[in-house]
């Protein structure tokens, strides 16, 4: 093969693989549109009037609305930590209105790596645990000596029982519960770096089901409230 010849085939591999690259980026964009549409469907189907307020972070997007009366967010999370094994993709819920608490509750399910979704390493004190809450649980908060209804929280943790619950946070401004959507997959993700997920799609009955505990524990912290009062 003559020197000519084998500069023109080196030639035509490197323009087959940069046309390849671009279309597999080209794919990959028609992909992430695709999905994004179907999360919103998924989303407008539970909350009807749910709009798109993400604020431009990567790998976060995030929807508001109204839901049986009460203001919510829709949010999801790719979180690409590199202390993680493989990238993962968050669900997070929330019913944002007043709660009678005096601070910050968070109970964060095997804590045992830091996440983009939660502020849960940065709170400085750690509570100590009633009867009823997960084994794997741990609770902090950001106020020393303060005392939340911990027996009615526990009373509300049924949906961690499955293992794709991964975070409760209680504020006086509002009840958010985080879900393990999926975890990138780890063929592509081992050659080319791309946190991909394949088929995993926000499904309207887990939205659903996460407002309707979110809502639930709310409703009946603000009822002992005010039957305290």
């Amino acid at each position: 093969m003559s020197e000519l010849t084998s500069l023109l085939l080196a030639g035509a591999i490197a323009l087959a693989v940069v046309a390849h690259i671009a279309w597999l980026a080209h794919a990959s964009r028609n992909r992430a549109k695709v999905a994004l549409a179907a999360d919103l469907a998924s989303v407008l189907s539970v909350v009807a009037d749910a709009d798109d307020i993400s604020d431009g972070t990567a790998g976060v997007v995030t929807w508001a609305g109204t839901w049986n009366s009460q203001r919510v967010q829709v949010r999801t999370i790719v979180d690409t930590l590199a202390t993680r094994k493989l990238p993962t993709r968050w669900l997070s819920v929330s019913i944002t209105e007043p709660v009678a608490v005096p601070g910050i509750f968070d109970m964060m399910m095997r804590p045992n790596s830091a996440t983009t979704f939660s502020n849960f390493d940065h709170l400085p004190h750690t509570l100590p645990k009633v009867l009823g809450f997960p084994a794997d649980a741990v609770l902090r908060t950001d106020r020393k000596g303060v005392a939340f209804p911990q027996d009615l929280i526990a009373a509300h943790t049924d949906i961690f029982a499955e293992g794709r619950a991964k975070e409760l946070l209680i504020t006086p401004k509002g009840v958010r519960i985080v879900w393990l959507l999926a975890e990138a997959e780890r063929a592509r993700y081992g050659v080319f770096r791309q946190a991909a997920f394949g088929d995993a799609r926000i499904g309207p009955a887990v939205i659903e089901r996460l407002l309707e505990a979110a809502s639930g524990l709310l409703e009946a912290i603000n009822r002992r409230e005010r039957q305290a009062a």
